[in-house]
């Protein structure tokens, strides 16, 4: 790894002292910018694979000793499909993943709500089918595109200083690397954004709104079961997903989910509203987040009914060491670059993700990023801050539209106060199917692709948002074409 004391030969670090201020001109060069990236989750991750693509020199930094996945399942759509296709991971993803045909609401007696369903019709429009996974595969096969040497463990950060020329990293075990460009994809705790805030605080420059705490309103327990005898659990060998949703009664405020995924596995959801039980608000208190601590809860709702027996019996066919608990909390940040710095992912915006949108989302800000990255050259502090700031004005206020979308969608899938439920049975027994689908097709318009790289090819007969072209690659043609024309002249 290129530290202070190690760095590559064809690339010579910049000195520590400029970090003091220094009066020397700007930078410029021919050479793609160094890209740090701090976290190696799905952002941090999907970005160093189509830095790859562009030839554009990166390394990622987690903070972990080992990638954890934490989550049980994954549900990825036409908003981002297109760009694993582009990349050619398309196939190896369906491999492990399972159409999302029908979801089924049920009360906590097993009896029929509501469904949502893909209809032929929809699936014709819109040329992709929702998917569903086990959130470990995706990213075995997303940390599988990344070379080793690429990719640091148990490298925390503890501060960053940037200036004109170059940004320079310090980690907990006393190293340091330079860079061009900071990429903070570590997450909804962010260190490297709390570090850019407290910058920004002190100089004056950060909005209020920057200041305030994330929002937890639920907690949930989640879960892969170990494969599962399809002779006592036939539905796993189905071709699409079962997706099961059981919303509790006035006195249950738990809403517990299963869904199939390859491999005759179930991964299971167990999601409570905070401030309406005991147990959950223990938990939310509870800063001993160890599997004594999951079993206790999982202990008090090993009765919730199923269609495959009770909770209980999912939850012996999981390891416990294979179950997390994870808060369900939502913030939009409004500043999300400053200098050589960008936040991406939930470092940026923290969705619930109740309609999946945080996975895909953070998706999308890599692939976006990626584009204004490769439009850099020549590099320099300028075009580094200006495609920074592109890429916030381009994905804001794509995020701020999804944003209230992901509450309602909440709302309606674990809400349990007395106007959730009288919305829910709204969506459920009024909404007509005509306005979902209109809904269905514009939420899916969105289909971000890398500019630089060949397309994937369309699918579906409706309408995509179109696409802003390469900027680099449009002047690089306009210049060829003016050299052939000056040469035949």
């Amino acid at each position: 790894m290129s530290t202070s004391a190690d760095n590559r030969a064809d690339d010579p670090p910049l000195s520590p002292r400029i970090f003091k201020g220094s009066d020397l001109p700007p930078l410029v060069t021919d050479k793609p910018p160094h890209v740090l990236i701090a976290g190696a989750g799905l952002a941090g991750l999907f970005l160093g694979i189509f830095l790859e693509r562009a030839g554009i020199p990166y390394e990622i930094f987690e903070r972990s000793a080992q990638i954890k996945a934490l989550g049980s399942v994954i549900c990825l759509g036409p908003n981002i499909l297109p760009a694993f296709e582009q990349l050619g991971l398309y196939e190896e993803l369906m491999s492990f993943s399972k159409p999302a045909l029908r979801n089924t609401f049920y009360t906590e007696d097993l009896k029929v709500i509501g469904n949502t369903e893909t209809l032929p019709s929809t699936s014709e429009a819109v040329g992709y089918e929702r998917i569903l996974f086990a959130r470990p595969e995706l990213y075995n096969l997303l940390h599988r595109q990344i070379p080793p040497h690429k990719i640091h463990m148990s490298k925390k950060v503890l501060s960053f200083q940037q200036n004109h020329e170059g940004v320079m990293l310090r980690f907990s075990d006393n190293t340091t690397i330079h860079g061009d460009i900071l990429v903070g994809a570590d997450g909804a705790h962010s260190s490297i954004r709390q570090h850019l805030y407290k910058i920004l605080d002190k100089e004056g420059r950060l909005p209020k709104s920057d200041t305030k705490g994330m929002k937890k309103g639920y907690i949930a327990l989640v879960g892969t079961t170990d494969a599962l005898d399809p002779d006592k659990y036939p539905g796993v060998m189905e071709e699409d997903s079962k997706c099961y949703n059981v919303i509790g009664d006035n006195n249950t405020p738990y809403t517990w989910v299963t869904f199939t995924v390859p491999g005759n596995r179930i991964c299971w959801n167990v999601v409570v509203q905070l401030g309406l039980t005991d147990i959950a608000d223990d938990q939310f208190r509870s800063s001993d987040w160890v599997p004594q601590q999951n079993q206790k809860m999982m202990n008090s709702i090993r009765h919730f009914k199923t269609h495959y027996g009770t909770m209980g019996d999912l939850f012996d066919a999981t390891p416990i060491e294979r179950v997390s608990k994870v808060y369900f909390e939502d913030m939009l940040f409004e500043t999300w670059n400053y200098g050589r710095t960008v936040l991406i992912g939930d470092a940026a915006h923290k969705l619930l993700p109740s309609s999946g949108a945080g996975a895909v989302n953070a998706m999308q800000d890599s692939v976006i990023l990626a584009n204004h990255l490769y439009d850099i050259k020549p590099t320099s502090f300028e075009n580094i801050k200006r495609a920074l700031s592109e890429y916030n004005g381009e994905r804001f206020s794509a995020v701020k539209d999804q944003y209230p979308q992901s509450h309602i969608s909440a709302k309606i899938l674990f809400g349990h106060t007395f106007t959730e439920r009288v919305l829910r049975h709204i969506v459920f027994r009024w909404l007509p199917k005509s306005m979902q689908l209109k809904q269905l097709i514009k939420d899916t318009a969105y289909r971000p692709q890398a500019n630089f790289l060949p397309q994937a090819p369309k699918r579906g007969t409706m309408e995509t948002v179109s696409q802003n072209p390469s900027k680099r690659n449009y002047k690089e043609r306009e210049e060829e074409e003016k050299e052939v024309t000056a040469t035949a002249l």
